[in-house]
């Protein structure tokens, strides 16, 4: 063996440890838990939209005994932001479920990933009764802050009614953020320009509860 063949063989050798590095690093990447404290310590509530005003009622509550964090859904339209550090590439694992009301309603509430710090580019899995579990939101495309939207690539909705626990886990690698409902994959968001951000949750005019907040970082 040359010189030169020497040195190709240990560039591909370097670059398939490092692969494998990434690779296993990931897999064994721990999960975190993103609870807040019971003055929502880690988290802020802000507006969204940004230019919109907060409410004088804090809607928000984290009860440590149940674990379960409470929106009352009575305080506006406002993103609690876990303000401690962007994510690029993770998984987050939600638990959630609206409270059943006796009228029709179309609950309406969502998760956030790689939100810009203000809220003005943002990304939401759909929460719903019978219904979201797609993505969609305000984010770059082109450079640009542009609608998108995946509702299109729902085959069957597997978001179960008000009143019942639903997991969401959100996957960011890359350009890439994938949504997956109560086991079932559902939709795909390619080609996403916003490669980090910060993570959240939505109010929007319902009562919903929230547990078992983790990611998992790699």
């Amino acid at each position: 063996m040359n010189p030169f063949q020497k040195i190709s063989l240990l560039l591909v050798l370097t670059g398939l440890m490092i692969g494998f590095a990434c690779s296993k690093a990931g897999k064994e990447a721990e999960w975190v838990n993103l609870m807040p404290g019971e003055n929502l310590e880690g988290w802020t509530v802000l507006p969204i939209p940004p230019e919109g005003t907060l409410s004088d009622t804090l809607q928000w509550s984290m009860n440590t005994e149940t674990g379960i964090l409470r929106c009352s859904g009575k305080g506006g339209h406002d993103w609690l932001k876990y303000d401690q550090q962007e994510f690029a590439d993770f998984i987050f694992h939600v638990e959630w479920r609206f409270e059943k009301i006796a009228e029709p309603a179309k609950y309406n509430s969502g998760v956030f990933v790689r939100n810009s710090a203000d809220g003005k580019i943002w990304h939401q899995a759909q929460m719903g009764s019978e219904s979201g579990g797609y993505l969609f939101g305000n984010s770059l495309i082109r450079g640009k802050i542009q609608r998108e939207n995946t509702r299109d690539q729902i085959q069957t909705n597997p978001v179960k009614s008000a009143g019942e626990w639903n997991t969401f886990e959100i996957t960011g690698q890359g350009n890439q953020i994938k949504l997956v409902v109560n086991d079932v994959p559902t939709t795909v968001w390619d080609d996403c320009e916003m490669l980090k951000g910060y993570i959240g949750l939505e109010a929007e005019g319902y009562a919903v509860e929230f547990r078992n907040l983790k990611i998992k970082a790699f």
